[in-house]
C-alpha cells in the first residue's frame, strides 16, 4: 500500500506555531530536504539557492542558528518527493482555472493544501517516479506548476505584506496517500499549444510591433490590465520582438498596484506561450496582497487542520 510523501507526514505533526529554526530541523530529520530564505520573503539565503538544500540537521541548525526568522524553502520535483500546483490571486483569479481542472478530473490526488499569505493555495503531490516533471508557468490563468528545478516556501513560514506578518497554513491534508499528478495533461488544458505563426522576415518593418507604444497603451489602461498585458507580450513575441526589449518597455508601467515583479511573469508567461525557451522573470519588489478567498477549491471529503482559520 503506498504511503504519504515524508513531507506530508512532517507537516502533519507540526503545529502553525512551531518556530521555524525547529520547523526546518524536523523536516530535515524526516528526509525533507530544506534550504533557508529571506525572512518575510522567498529569496534564497544560500549561495546556489534550492541547489543547496540539504536533509543535514547539522547544516540546517547552522543556517537557522545564523538566521532564526529565515523562512523555510523546499526544492520541488525528485529532489524532495513531492510537486505543487501553485493557485495564484495576482491580477487572474486561478481559483476559476483550478475549479475547470478539477471537473475535468485533472487534478485529484492531492496530498496537502496549504494557504499562502496573499491567498492563493498550493496544492502538494507526490512526485512522478516515472519521468522529470519540470517547473512551468500558465500566467493566463492564474496557475503555476512547481516540479524539477524548481522550489516553494513550505509552512510555517511567513511573509510581510502591507507591514503585516501573514503565515502559509496548512489547510487541509488527503486521509489517504496521494497520487501522481500528470502535469503536462494539465499544462494542455489550462495554456492549450496554439500553432506556430510566421515571423516577418528579417528587416521587414511590416506586421512588427513597438513595445513602447503598447507600453504607453497599457499605462493608460485601469482594468485587466494583467490580461492586456499578457496580450500584448504575447503579439510582440509573434512579432519577433526580443524578450528584454519587451520587459524593458513594460517595466515602466509599474505602479504601485500593478509592481515589476507581476509585470515580469506576465510577460515571461507569454513569450513562453509562443518560445519555450524565454528566460525566466527575474526578482523585481513584494507582490501585493490579493483578495482572500474560501477554500471552496478543496474538493469533497477532505480533513481540515487543526486550528484553521
Amino acid at each position: 500500500m503506498a504511503a504519504r510523501t515524508a513531507f506530508a507526514t512532517a507537516l502533519a505533526g507540526l503545529g502553525e506555531d512551531a518556530p521555524l529554526p525547529v520547523t526546518a530541523r524536523l523536516f530535515a530529520q524526516a528526509g525533507v530536504p530544506v534550504f533557508p530564505c529571506a525572512p518575510g520573503g522567498k529569496n534564497p539565503l544560500t549561495e546556489h539557492g534550492f541547489h543547496d538544500a540539504t536533509t543535514s540537521p547539522g547544516q540546517v541548525e547552522s543556517w537557522w542558528r545564523r538566521f532564526p526568522a529565515a523562512n523555510i524553502g523546499m526544492p520541488t520535483g525528485a529532489a524532495s518527493g513531492v510537486v505543487v500546483v501553485d493557485v495564484d490571486v495576482h491580477g487572474v483569479n486561478g481559483y476559476d482555472a483550478f475549479r475547470q481542472a478539477r471537473r475535468a478530473g485533472l487534478v485529484n490526488g492531492w496530498e496537502a493544501l496549504v494557504r499562502s499569505p496573499t491567498g492563493g493555495l498550493h496544492v502538494y503531490y507526490p512526485a512522478s517516479l516515472a519521468s522529470e516533471q519540470p517547473s512551468w508557468q500558465a500566467g493566463r490563468v492564474g496557475i503555476d506548476f512547481r516540479g524539477d528545478r524548481g522550489y516553494i516556501i513550505v509552512p510555517p513560514s511567513r511573509r510581510i505584506i502591507d507591514g503585516e506578518t501573514s503565515l502559509y497554513r496548512l489547510a487541509s491534508l488527503s486521509p489517504t496517500p496521494g497520487r501522481a499528478l500528470d502535469a503536462s495533461a494539465l499544462r494542455t488544458f489550462l495554456d492549450p499549444p496554439r500553432p506556430p505563426r510566421r515571423l516577418p522576415e528579417r528587416g521587414s518593418s511590416a506586421g512588427r510591433t513597438d513595445p513602447l507604444k503598447l507600453a504607453k497603451w497599457l499605462g493608460g489602461e485601469h482594468t485587466d490590465r494583467n490580461h492586456k498585458l499578457f496580450w500584448a507580450s504575447c503579439v510582440l513575441a509573434e512579432e519577433g520582438v526580443p524578450y528584454r526589449d519587451a520587459l524593458d518597455a513594460m517595466l515602466t508601467v509599474s505602479q504601485p498596484d500593478f509592481g515589476q515583479r507581476e509585470i515580469a511573469r506576465t510577460v515571461a508567461s507569454g513569450y513562453k506561450r509562443i518560445h519555450v525557451d524565454t528566460p525566466r522573470p527575474r526578482e523585481a519588489g513584494t507582490a501585493r496582497a490579493g483578495p482572500v478567498h474560501d477554500l471552496d477549491a478543496i474538493p469533497e471529503g477532505h480533513v481540515p487542520s487543526r486550528g484553521l482559520r
